[in-house]
């Protein structure tokens, strides 16, 4: 993958993102953005490649978000950096370089990973994107990822670390088994640790 690294002025009609990109920002920090661009005319270059199916037109690797706020201020052009990566360096790229300015659509993430998979094991995926070996295997192991989020549509994948002693882990691996019907797979241990979760704010405000 050879990189160019002068800046390009590309009018944004010929901007079209990555249908791959997981990453999504909240309207706040989005307003945050555009207001930023008007008020000061700074952002980092978008990142982008020719398109790979339109003659004149060229896909972001980087940038999504501030490619939308300079339509909204009503820019006509955009700073770009053109690269050449072909199709698995660039979902290398939407899963490293855009996971520091939003947060990663879970369904979109996990087509990612398992495309990617068809090529590199996890080991190797673990040393070429932000997430180690046993979340990509989570990730992978996921299948029909919004199948319980019928409520809302736009999963987000986040992720809560915390430290247990022994009894306290012998207690929630029993509480995650039953509310889980027994099953290992992320999804479910992520929908049975929200509904102990739920039930536990039920008591107390009953209890208030």
């Amino acid at each position: 993958m050879q990189n160019e690294t002068t800046i390009i002025r590309i009018p944004l009609e010929q901007l079209l993102p990555h249908p791959e990109n997981p990453n999504r920002m909240s309207k706040a920090n989005f307003e945050k953005l555009k207001l930023h661009i008007k008020q000061t005319g700074n952002y980092e270059p978008l990142i982008v490649r020719k398109h790979p199916q339109r003659e004149y037109f060229f896909q972001i690797i980087n940038g999504h978000h501030r490619c939308e706020a300079l339509k909204q201020i009503g820019a006509k052009t955009a700073d770009c950096i053109q690269w050449d990566a072909d199709d698995n360096q660039v979902r290398i790229l939407l899963t490293t370089l855009n996971r520091l300015g939003g947060k990663d659509e879970l369904s979109m993430k996990i087509e990612i990973i398992k495309k990617l998979s068809e090529k590199y094991n996890s080991k190797e995926l673990s040393k070429l994107l932000p997430d180690n070996k046993q979340t990509i295997e989570k990730l992978k192991d996921i299948t029909n990822p919004l199948q319980n989020f019928t409520a809302d549509a736009k999963a987000f994948l986040q992720t809560l670390v915390f430290f247990l002693d022994d009894e306290q882990l012998k207690i929630v691996q029993k509480a995650l088994a039953k509310a889980s019907q027994n099953s290992s797979k992320a999804e479910k241990k992520a929908l049975a640790i929200t509904k102990i979760a739920a039930e536990w704010l039920n008591f107390i405000e009953k209890e208030g």
